[in-house]
């Protein structure tokens, strides 16, 4: 599992950081905020979401993706699943196995239905996790390292499970306050040395533990409500980030990454940004 990918592989992912060459993503055609289920809808419930600006920003978010040589796979949407566009919590890839995720509300459940139609058609195999809830906001992925978003979302039971499967990586059971959904929206590893994190979501054990592996670029509360650490790293130290988190963005490029601002704000609303939006199946070291 833990093997270089060759040429012929479809799927490989170590890291959160390695190049990315294949991505699944799907259009908001029918997003919408239709039952509550993260604090950012419930400050935007009444405004709603403006479909139409939302199909635009991600139309440029996909193009900017296939502009740096990336694969797009676009999923099929579905009138009844109004979240479908944030494709990163219907599974994970880890080494070439792709897993698929037990979606933890009822308003997300059937999702991972249309991943696995997808996979089958492509004859790409998986492993199903049907015996716990755990959801891939909450699975970051550094080389041996697995962070595991303790969250309403994903439980321990969950994390337990991925580390009998898992039996060669560190599964590392990730604390936090649950207002904030999903780990990705608290912290992510954007290269081997640097992290984003917001440490007012997390134990001080825990921000202690990622300062020692990392340096940690700490996330305003404004920019964590405008999903400053859900960036997407596309590798060599260059990730989308949205043009309204000047501060992290400033960080991050006086860091040395190549900042690509592409603008999702519509999207947002609905608690997710870059990282949410793709799951990266394909990653090249």
């Amino acid at each position: 599992m833990a093997d270089s990918p060759g040429t012929d592989k479809k799927t490989f992912c170590m890291s959160e950081y390695d190049t990315l060459k294949r991505v699944i993503l799907c259009q908001p055609q029918y997003m919408t905020i239709r039952e509550v289920i993260n604090e950012t809808q419930e400050y935007f419930k009444d405004e709603g979401i403006h479909i139409e600006r939302a199909l635009l920003q991600h139309g440029e978010f996909v193009k900017t993706l296939q502009d740096h040589g990336i694969e797009v796979i676009l999923l099929p949407y579905h009138k009844k699943y109004p979240e479908q566009v944030f494709t990163r919590d219907i599974g994970f890839t880890l080494g070439q196995t792709i897993f698929v995720a037990k979606m933890a509300t009822d308003v997300r459940g059937g999702e991972e239905d249309v991943l696995k139609q997808w996979l089958e058609d492509e004859e790409i195999s998986y492993y199903n996790l049907a015996e716990e809830r755990i959801e891939g906001g909450d699975v970051v992925i550094d080389q041996e390292n697995i962070y595991a978003g303790l969250s309403n979302r994903t439980d321990m039971k969950a994390v337990e499970q991925l580390q009998r499967l898992l039996n060669q990586f560190n599964v590392i059971a990730i604390p936090f306050k649950e207002k904030y959904l999903h780990l990705d929206c608290v912290f992510n590893v954007v290269s081997p040395e640097v992290a984003l994190i917001y440490p007012n979501a997390l134990t001080k054990k825990d921000i202690d533990f990622f300062a020692s592996r990392y340096e940690l670029i700490e996330v305003s509360e404004e920019e964590q409500f405008q999903l400053g650490t859900n960036v997407l790293s596309i590798g060599n130290k260059r990730l989308f980030s949205l043009p309204v988190n000047k501060n992290v963005n400033m960080q991050l490029r006086n860091r040395g990454f190549e900042v690509i601002e592409v603008d999702i704000t519509e999207i947002i609303k609905s608690g997710g940004s870059f990282r949410c939006c793709t799951l990266p199946i394909l990653r090249e070291t």
